[in-house]
């Protein structure tokens, strides 16, 4: 049997872009940094957030494999890196998680496949995760994200079945379903199946069901404040930490509301000084002009001002 990843808070991280679409080598290592001194977990290179859809094979590998050195320089040994490996064919995917193993990656994140909707029943989606599990040389967990699999959303007996499974050891629910995530957790502990709340909205609430914690795009932004809601959860603070959550959650919302992938870029490199705001096309950039324009940025100038003000920065 494979080991989980360990219980904590990653962070799917966004990959810095030049104007031509280029890696941002400079700007990625800064924001590497940052989440690691921001105490995270591990990095998720190449969830959505990370625009693995708009990599070539080899800019996927590059991308995990700077993600791993940068940590390792800089003494973030012990900080997990866990590689997005989603494709559309069982082939590739195997390929890909060959190739996170390569340039460094600890576990692979796998998305079910989704140009077919129709073909993919629940016999075929546990075939296809088990099929790339047995093959793959690192371990696999299953995510579930309903918007970027046409609507695809695993229901709690299909991740349980592939939960038996010795090579798949995980899950990352950014299905938001906080039922599904304590059917889970109520039936295997975070030591044989790790299972981790998708959105920074329901952390806590993942917490107390059980759950190894978060892998969430808002850890992008305030990665600190994550570190202290877990904290709070760990000392049994409840109060503090439902208070805390408050924020999080109306912060969350607010990514959501102002751009996405694009939105996220645009919140770091106008609050923290590296970076820029140039996405992969067709996804769409946010010019910092907007944010200050837009009635949910509030939410996120608060959150970034607690994450200075306690000095996570």
């Amino acid at each position: 049997m494979s080991t989980p990843p360990p219980s904590g808070y990653y962070v799917p991280a966004v990959l810095f872009m030049t104007e031509d679409e280029e890696f941002d080598v400079p700007a990625i290592q800064s924001h590497i940094l940052r989440l690691a001194r921001g105490g995270v977990t591990g990095i998720l290179v190449q969830g959505s957030n990370g625009e693995a859809q708009f990599l070539s094979q080899e800019e996927r590998k590059r991308a995990i494999k700077l993600t791993r050195e940068t940590l390792d320089t800089n003494g973030f040994k012990d900080t997990v890196v866990v590689a997005g490996t989603g494709a559309q064919s069982t082939r590739e995917t195997i390929q890909l998680c060959v190739d996170a193993k390569e340039a460094g990656a600890t576990f692979a994140l796998v998305l079910t496949p989704s140009t077919w909707p129709p073909q993919m029943s629940v016999d075929n989606v546990i075939k296809f995760h088990r099929d790339v599990a047995d093959a793959s040389p690192i371990p696999t967990m299953v995510y579930n994200f309903p918007v970027v699999t046409a609507g695809q959303d695993l229901d709690s007996d299909t991740i349980a079945a592939l939960a038996t499974h010795p090579n798949i050891v995980g899950t990352k629910l950014s299905c938001g379903n906080i039922g599904k995530l304590q059917r889970l957790t109520s039936r295997f502990k975070p030591t044989e199946f790790a299972v981790f709340a998708g959105r920074t909205d329901f952390f806590l609430q993942g917490l107390l069901s059980g759950s190894a914690g978060t892998m969430a795009a808002l850890v992008n932004i305030v990665p600190g404040l994550h570190g202290k809601l877990y904290g709070l959860f760990k000392e049994g603070k409840i109060q503090e930490a439902i208070e805390l959550q408050a924020k999080l959650g109306h912060a969350d919302w607010a990514i959501s509301k102002i751009g996405g992938v694009g939105g996220v870029k645009s919140v770091v490199s106008k609050n923290f000084g590296y970076g820029g705001v140039t996405v992969r096309r067709p996804l769409k950039s946010v010019q910092h002009e907007s944010l200050t324009a837009n009635n949910h940025y509030a939410a996120l100038e608060e959150a970034v001002g607690l994450e200075k003000a306690a000095g996570f920065v």
